[in-house]
């Protein structure tokens, strides 16, 4: 499929990846991109004691763990706590089958010590465990055309949202007398600007700098929106209520959409962003 540029430049201004589902996200220059989706994005997993796998859904305190990634490590943040230094890629162990969702996907515990610190700062019995390089998780597959992939991600290996998107419900919020909220409420990997809003919404192909992904389907927002990234709190109906007088479908209240790789290449922050509906 032949991409056209945009009637006027498109760049790439912002990636994110969240090591750990669920826990606070990262913001980075650049990124390779893997099948899974960006390199270290969701690839570790909060479980409890059934093997379930728990998010903001169910523990909105996990947005205030801190993440970084240096020198091969990943670092874990929380306040009143001592950081919590693991590989950002763990040494395989036996694995075993844990849920995310409808799915059962095979992974391994990573530390005794990892679960104690996130047991101690989240006030239940939670366990970490990492997806290895054997571990494939399919996408949906409806919407899959060669056998694409996921890490611990909700469905699909990246979400991409435009800043004029969050612009204009940004000020439909504010003309009904809320505040403005920030990108990282939605947690999208890729952000674009310099395109009219909900572009993304037409992404057919899209590619950012060497990298090409697909447009797989628009994201369903769920209550995780309504959490503040930064403390932690539930502060709803926002943005879930403004949304749901314009974005809804019958699959849900749209907000973003997801894409699977097509072409892998590392992308970084300015990047020139073209797509063909």
């Amino acid at each position: 499929m032949t991409i056209h540029p945009a009637a006027r430049p498109v760049h790439l201004t912002a990636v994110h990846v969240y090591p750990v589902k669920g826990l606070g996200g990262i913001s980075l220059e650049k990124s390779a991109v893997t099948r899974r989706g960006l390199q270290f994005d969701r690839r570790f997993l909060v479980i409890d004691n059934n093997d379930t796998f728990v998010t903001q859904r169910e523990i909105p305190k996990m947005a205030t763990v801190w993440m970084e990634i240096e020198d091969g490590k990943v670092v874990f943040a929380a306040p009143d706590m001592e950081p919590l230094v693991l590989p950002a890629e763990p040494p395989e162990l036996p694995s075993h089958l844990v849920r995310i969702w409808r799915s059962h996907v095979l992974a391994h515990h990573v530390s005794a010590e990892a679960n104690a610190w996130l047991s101690e700062y989240l006030g239940f019995d939670a366990r970490l465990v990492y997806m290895p390089d054997s571990s494939e998780r399919k996408i949906n597959p409806e919407f899959a055309k060669n056998n694409e992939i996921v890490s611990f991600a909700d469905g699909y290996p990246l979400l991409v949202i435009s800043e004029a998107s969050l612009a204009d419900l940004n000020a439909r919020m504010v003309a009904n007398g809320g505040a403005a909220l920030a990108m990282n409420r939605f947690r999208p990997n890729l952000v674009i600007s310099g395109c009219e809003a909900y572009a993304e919404d037409r992404f057919g192909e899209i590619r950012v700098g060497d990298a090409i992904f697909r447009g797989v389907k628009h994201c369903a927002r769920c209550q995780v929106t309504t959490t503040d990234q930064a403390s932690g709190e539930v502060r709803g109906p926002e943005p879930l209520q403004t949304l749901g007088t314009y974005r809804n479908t019958p699959d849900g209240t749209m907000f973003g959409m997801n894409l699977v790789p097509v072409k892998l290449a590392t992308v970084r922050v300015g990047d020139e962003v073209t797509w063909a509906a």
